[in-house]
């Protein structure tokens, strides 16, 4: 069995796309997935399963949840494994300890290109800084994200390709939850 991390994109974020997190466990528990606990109510699953975390189950994980709750998003599915060498692979440790709650992970469904990339990090006026590697970014966003002009919508466009976002401490307790 493989232990995954499930990270839906906006969900129960100011209103939309409503997903109670126990009738999510219980869809995907529906599904074959084992030990399914959520973390939060922002869409943080994870659970163990014998796929292994692929497209194909993303794909999967999506049409369910269409079919059975009417809520259409993007699940980003990663194993434990992966989780941990995301982790590991923080190019901004001093912000990881400092201040945990500013530094963000974006996990993307593909990696963005490098020109696209660099256009983000070109059209960035605030003092955030982004560091994007894989199917992730890391970004520090030193005064808030609140209002910060680098905003998951501008960070899509920029880089055309769908992600979702959290903060290092939600990273850290997924991390734990895979263990």
């Amino acid at each position: 069995m493989t232990r995954c991390v499930a990270l839906l994109r906006a969900v129960n974020v100011s209103g939309t796309k409503p997903v109670a997190m126990p009738a999510l466990c219980k869809l995907l528990t529906g599904l074959g997935l084992d030990e399914v606990r959520s973390l939060l109510q922002s869409g943080n699953v994870v659970f163990s399963c014998s796929t292994a975390a692929n497209a194909a189950l993303e794909a999967k994980l999506e049409a369910a949840l269409v079919k059975n709750m009417g809520v259409q998003t993007e699940f980003f599915v990663r194993s434990a494994r992966e989780w941990a060498a995301i982790i590991a692979a923080n190019p901004y440790p001093d912000a990881a300890r400092d201040d945990p709650g500013r530094l963000v992970l974006m996990t993307f469904k593909s990696a963005p290109s490098a020109k696209d990339v660099e256009a983000l990090r070109a059209a960035i006026t605030g003092r955030e800084t982004l560091t994007a590697a894989g199917k992730q970014a890391y970004i520090i966003y030193p005064d808030g994200q609140g209002t910060s002009k680098l905003t998951n919508a501008v960070i899509g466009r920029k880089l055309g390709v769908i992600g979702t976002a959290r903060n290092w401490n939600t990273v850290l307790k997924l991390a734990a939850l895979l263990s």
